[in-house]
């Protein structure tokens, strides 16, 4: 069903993370923001990660997970923590030392009402408009530190994005990341429209959206957070290797985590349209024009189609119909 439906897609709209990217995050910079209580850059380096990885401990994010590795290869020992809560779409916190410690996006940053120092804003705009992802680090009321990492572009995205528009089909984008970050990846893969700064319970919206635009959409993702928008979407689409959630929720399975492929299923789907309508006609052709003349219609006039050769002509249009749809395993995706 969801297959013979591809032919009909005119949008695709990717997850960015993990589906047009690697989803394989690194810790590229940590800004601390100086004070009397971190000391000198390096220590404050350390208490930034320091505090950042124990509370992500306790989270099952990439984001997270990066962050904590990057503490573990600085040698780093992190500090016993309680009270851990996940803050869905926004980040994580916990208490260390009996203080409440944030780790974040910028909008749990502005939910936190956390104002970052003058000093550190030209650092991280040119970091964002890099394409960084920006994580803040808040203690109680007052900024730690900010730490920037880096996700990469996956190559086939770029070449599942061009041979889409080729195709006439156009490619949104949706992320939780900020504006920057997905403006700089839409331009960078040349998408026709990006979402940022969506939370998890918003991406299905952002599927109706498109849909009430008069678009057949496909959405593509890996994560549990995708699920609800895979269940919306005309076809959902899920990568083989993302969580369990999100592949029952979906129309079509990717085995591999190549964008390519959205492609190859397009093609497939009205690939196989094109043959089956031409089957149809050569066995229409023959029921039509076979038949009747078999049966007498054109007795009267002396034209009759004796049955053995009537039979013949059946089993040739078999054979036609036959070779036809073997010429489907040839067809180049």
């Amino acid at each position: 069903m969801s297959l013979e439906a591809a032919r009909k897609l005119d949008m695709v709209l990717f997850d960015k993370t993990g589906t047009l990217t690697t989803g394989e995050f690194g810790v590229e910079r940590v800004l601390p923001n100086l004070g009397p209580e971190l000391g000198d850059r390096a220590q404050g380096v350390a208490k930034v990660l320091e505090y950042a990885a124990s509370v992500d401990r306790g989270s099952e994010h990439y984001i997270a997970r990066a962050i904590v590795k990057r503490a573990e290869e600085s040698k780093l020992q992190l500090l016993e923590v309680s009270d851990f809560l996940r803050i869905p779409g926004l980040g994580a916190k916990a208490k260390i030392k009996d203080q409440m410690v944030y780790v974040g996006s910028e909008a749990l940053l502005k939910d936190l009402g956390v104002v970052v120092p003058v000093n550190l804003l030209p650092e991280i705009s040119h970091l964002a408009g890099l394409g960084k992802t920006i994580i803040y680090v808040v203690m109680e009321n007052s900024l730690l530190g900010v730490i920037a990492l880096s996700d990469l572009i996956r190559e086939e995205s770029r070449q599942a994005v061009k041979d889409l528009k080729t195709m006439g089909v156009k490619v949104a984008m949706l992320t939780g990341d900020s504006e920057e970050v997905a403006l700089w990846v839409a331009s960078e893969l040349g998408i026709d429209e990006y979402f940022a700064r969506v939370l998890p319970g918003a991406k299905s919206a952002k599927v109706k959206l498109l849909q009430a635009k008069g678009y057949k959409v496909a959405m593509v993702g890996d994560g549990v957070n995708d699920a609800p928008a895979l269940t919306h979407a005309d076809i959902g689409i899920a990568i083989g290797a993302g969580t369990n959630v999100a592949i029952e929720s979906a129309g079509i399975i990717l085995v591999k985590n190549d964008p390519r492929d959205i492609v190859k299923i397009i093609k497939l789907s009205r690939t196989t349209y094109r043959k089956m309508i031409q089957n149809l006609f050569w066995a229409t052709g023959y029921n039509v024009v076979a038949l009747p003349l078999a049966a007498g219609v054109l007795a009267f006039k002396g034209i009759l189609l004796q049955p053995a050769l009537a039979a013949v002509f059946m089993s040739l249009s078999t054979i036609i119909v036959a070779i036809n749809a073997l010429f489907l395993r040839r067809q180049k995706l």
